[in-house]
């Protein structure tokens, strides 16, 4: 297998993680956001000096040679591939971009140690191949977020149990296809049980329930950020795409066609911008789902390009509101806000980061959505039907969300509140 010239999946998982030494060290809450800013913006710029150096190499595949975690583990324990490639960047975009969106006056209340931590675990859960490690890495993932809620005095009880869930489904998964036949019931329950986890870290229907209630309790920065890698995409890819029987594949994929339809008419309804934004997102990484359970070439490429283009767009999108949560606190939609004047230019972003989540013609997310369309239709004209469906109500709720929040008569004050929303 080919080789980076550098060592720059160790340096972007390192970078985040002595930033959070640095925060346990110093424990000076007034520079922790500077603090924060800078080890993210280096993670960052490692994660593109990997997609540079990887790009040279004109290969599908390449790993880490002669770094400190292959020295203390194995080799192909870091592996960055065609697409993990951009996603590690991706990645540690979305953690420097809301860092750095975070409002000075909020600071002493953000988790910024924590987001580090988290930063540093998801880097590595991206490029593992190590399966057990990755496992390990999963499962680590989710404690940041769990600390997180309960810093703020919040119930875990629904977030800690289907993340046990989760852990124990994976665990037990994996243990039964590692070990036992191709040809053996068990390795097919085990394949059902990766399934089940990929699906419930998914957020899919019924098993969505711990992610309207991370929204509605945590910081909205962290909720955007242990949501938008799409984790549960990622578990499908490692574990359950490589040994899935087509008829489970099929099972899983009308079962992610549902939770789309029923995600975008839920975002329709929605009175609060935060469940709005949940069900949008479910909405969407649901679609991804879609396309790699599908087995269609067309569509499987669809899919991860929207894989890429939801990182992009509803990241966007979820900062741009945060910013609006940011002046005027949570956000209701029941009414209109009136905020145009006084914040055109987040008004502006706001709509073009939720227009390019559907697709819209000139976006990022256009060419995408047009190959998981075309991917689905020469095989499942329904399907395609549905995936249309799904996209014309996410457009109508991201018009309507616009129009609430930037449209009508202004009567409140942009001043931040006193209560933070972070």
């Amino acid at each position: 297998m080919p080789t980076l010239h550098f060592p720059w999946l160790d340096l972007s998982i390192l970078a985040p993680m002595l930033g959070w030494f640095v925060l346990a060290v110093l424990k000076d809450r007034e520079k922790a956001r500077s603090t924060t800013i800078v080890f993210t913006l280096l993670a960052l710029l490692f994660a593109v000096g990997e997609w540079i150096d990887f790009s040279t190499l004109n290969t599908f595949e390449a790993e880490e040679a002669g770094s400190l975690i292959v020295t203390i583990f194995s080799h192909h324990v870091l592996v960055v591939d065609e697409l993990s490639a951009p996603l590690l960047p991706l990645t540690a975009l979305g953690f420097f971009l809301v860092v750095l969106s975070t409002l000075k006056s909020k600071h002493l209340r953000f988790p910024f140690s924590k987001i580090l931590l988290y930063e540093a675990i998801l880097l590595g859960v991206i490029c593992c191949r190590a399966s057990w490690i990755l496992i390990a890495l999963l499962i680590l993932s989710t404690i940041p977020v769990w600390l997180d809620l309960k810093s703020r005095g919040k119930k875990t009880r629904m977030f800690s149990l289907h993340m046990a869930v989760f852990a124990l489904l994976i665990i037990v998964g994996y243990g039964l296809t590692s070990t036992q036949g191709l040809d053996s019931t068990w390795h097919l329950v085990g394949v059902c049980f990766l399934t089940s986890a990929a699906l419930l870290r998914s957020g899919v229907i019924p098993l969505h329930g711990w992610m309207m209630d991370l929204f509605e309790k945590g910081s909205l920065g962290t909720s955007i950020l242990f949501v938008v890698p799409l984790t549960g995409a990622i578990v499908f890819l490692r574990f359950v795409l490589p040994h899935a029987p087509v008829g489970v594949l099929q099972s899983t994929a009308w079962l992610s066609l549902a939770t789309a339809l029923y995600a975008a008419g839920m975002a329709m309804v929605q009175d609060e911008a935060r469940r709005t934004f949940a069900y949008l997102f479910l909405s969407n990484s649901s679609l991804v789902l879609v396309g790699m359970e599908l087995v269609a070439p067309v569509g499987v490429t669809g899919a991860l390009c929207i894989w890429i283009s939801v990182g992009v767009s509803l990241l966007g999108f979820g900062i741009c509101l945060r910013s609006v949560e940011g002046r005027i606190g949570r956000v209701s939609l029941k009414s209109f806000h009136g905020l145009f004047e006084s914040m055109p230019s987040l008004a502006g972003f706001f709509l073009l980061t939720g227009l390019a989540s559907i697709g819209f013609p000139g976006t990022v997310g256009f060419i995408a959505m047009e190959l998981l369309i075309e991917g689905a239709v020469e095989y499942y004209p329904l399907v395609g039907a549905a995936i249309v469906i799904t996209a014309a109500g996410n457009g109508i709720t991201i018009l309507r969300t616009y129009f609430r929040i930037f449209t009508g008569k202004n009567n409140r004050s942009t001043e931040p509140p006193n209560e933070s929303p972070f």
